[in-house]
């Protein structure tokens, strides 16, 4: 089995758009990890048999007498020489963090992460299947649109007018599916996740019926 390290989302879609074989799986340790590493099956193995716990680990950060934040975490891992693909998303619960990352750098993290900034934590393994579902904090949204246009969607979702959201991304400032995309007429459905830089990210939740004035009912969600 071949694999990568640790891809940002732009990176998983430009490898999805380049490569379409069935051998690839991609996974963070669990399902909702933005951060996720590609496997390249061998002939052998169907994708169904791929378990994600034989190839990936997760170590549990208890913080003691503080509460760092993602940053603190990154910035105390990185400073033991461990690389940025080596380690996938980091889920912080208060005082509690659990980082997801490769085999190879497990050891590390348990031995020598002993501060995060000024604060003690205690290291500990942690099964991939017992770190808690992210908290996710949405924004829904509802409008009508014309079309679905990305200047049209864009716009509304993130409060510019269809002509401000049409420079923006002439200016590639607009992201489709985490892929740049300077068309202002590319088509966005439900499912899709378009971004704006400086704006955030969101996701085209659900289309619905047409109005009297043939304007198409839309929902979305804003990640806050």
């Amino acid at each position: 089995m071949t694999r990568t390290g640790f891809l940002t989302p732009a990176e998983q879609a430009a490898l999805q758009q380049y490569y379409r074989g069935e051998d690839l799986v991609l996974t963070g340790g669990q399902p909702g990890c933005e951060r996720q590493a590609a496997f390249f099956l061998p002939e052998f193995m169907a994708a169904e048999d791929f378990v994600p716990a034989e190839h990936l680990r997760s170590v549990k950060l208890q913080a003691h007498f503080g509460a760092p934040g993602h940053r603190d975490y990154l910035g105390a891992a990185l400073g033991l020489g461990i690389t940025r693909e080596s380690l996938g998303d980091i889920r912080i619960f208060e005082d509690t963090a659990y980082v997801f990352c490769l085999p190879t750098v497990e050891p590390l993290l348990l031995e020598e992460l002993k501060k995060v900034g000024r604060v003690s934590v205690t290291a500990s393994p942690c099964a991939l299947g017992s770190v808690p579902a992210p908290l996710v904090r949405v924004k829904a949204l509802s409008f009508t649109v014309k079309s679905l246009r990305l200047d049209a969607v864009a716009g509304a979702m993130f409060g510019l007018s269809r002509t401000a959201a049409a420079e923006q991304i002439r200016l590639g400032q607009v992201s489709l599916n985490y892929l740049p995309c300077e068309r202002t007429d590319a088509p966005v459905k439900e499912g899709d996740v378009i971004s704006l830089r400086g704006r955030g990210k969101g996701c085209l939740a659900e289309v619905g019926g047409r109005s009297k004035k043939d304007r198409l009912f839309v929902t979305a969600q804003v990640y806050l």
